[in-house]
């Protein structure tokens, strides 16, 4: 009876692990999010993504991930990216992302109370050199803290 249950909890965590390997994404780099304490955003909460590039010569498609609840007030945000190169040369781009259209419904993907986004900020993107990046995201918004904001992230991908 002991052999039956480890040969059945074997192939049960094989069956696991091969479907867990089968979902991951191996064109993805990072697809992080972090949640936003209390749903409140605040300018000081620049959320950090450290980014390992192993290969400058092939194209990425960067997209910020977003999550908000049905009362967030506004129909986009505002958000600051600021990119850290190794060499600790800095860029920050302003970027707007469209949530609501002028209807007032909701552009994102619903689950319940929330609604997903996938923002790209940059397409077909070459990294300058080899090494890790650092990504900060922050609201830009007039309202501080920004309410209703559950979850920020970062998506880097391969260009297939």
């Amino acid at each position: 009876m002991k052999r039956v249950i480890n040969i059945f909890f074997s192939f049960a965590a094989t069956a696991v692990l091969l479907s867990v390997a089968a979902c991951t994404d191996k064109n993805a780099v990072i697809d992080k999010s972090s949640e936003v304490e209390n749903h409140n955003w605040t300018y000081i909460n620049r959320v950090r993504f450290d980014v390992k590039i192993d290969d400058e010569k092939i194209p990425y498609n960067l997209e910020m991930n977003l999550r908000v609840t049905g009362d967030y007030k506004y129909s986009n945000i505002f958000v600051l990216i600021t990119q850290v190169n190794p060499d600790k040369k800095t860029e920050v781009t302003r970027y707007e992302l469209k949530l609501a259209n002028k209807e007032g419904e909701w552009l994102g993907k619903g689950s319940g109370d929330l609604y997903a986004y996938q923002a790209p900020f940059r397409s077909n993107y070459k990294f300058p050199a080899k090494g890790v990046y650092t990504f900060y995201i922050e609201q830009n918004m007039r309202d501080n803290p920004l309410r209703e904001v559950s979850d920020v992230g970062l998506r880097v991908e391969r260009v297939q």
